[in-house]
């Protein structure tokens, strides 16, 4: 068994991983906003889900050392996780379609698409912690 890693250990790599999830968040959104113009909701939807389950595959293991698994184990945390980030998914979605009504432009759309996702990601770790992987008995 490893030790332990430092808080801010951890929390230089939640903010790498929150920084992955990001650029495939905007990128699932760029190629959906390519083929299909006009489609935001489409693209904010496109783009959730696949930063959703990368960022989820990673906390789960390096963030929270979480190495239970099984479909049902997933399926647990993945639902609970899920429902973590439908709150912060509110504040992100609120600021970048806030950003992009304000600016009009695609520029402005993925400036408050950052900042939301910065926020979201502060707030989700938090909730995470306590309502996600709290649970250490379970362990292996």
């Amino acid at each position: 068994m490893s030790a332990p890693a430092t808080p801010v250990a951890t929390a230089a790599r939640y903010i790498v991983f929150a920084a992955v999830a990001t650029v495939l968040n905007l990128g699932a959104q760029r190629l959906v906003l390519a083929g299909w113009p006009g489609a935001l909701l489409a693209a904010m939807i496109a783009g959730t889900g696949v930063g959703l389950i990368a960022k989820y595959l990673l906390d789960k293991r390096f963030i929270f050392d979480d190495r239970r698994e099984g479909i049902a184990v997933h399926g647990r945390l993945f639902f609970l996780y899920t429902a973590m980030g439908g709150i912060t998914t509110l504040l992100f979605w609120a600021t970048e379609y806030g950003f992009w009504r304000f600016g009009q432009s695609q520029s402005w759309r993925e400036a408050g698409a950052l900042l939301g996702l910065g926020l979201g990601y502060g707030l989700k770790y938090l909730l995470d912690r306590r309502f996600v992987f709290a649970s250490r008995e379970v362990r292996a």
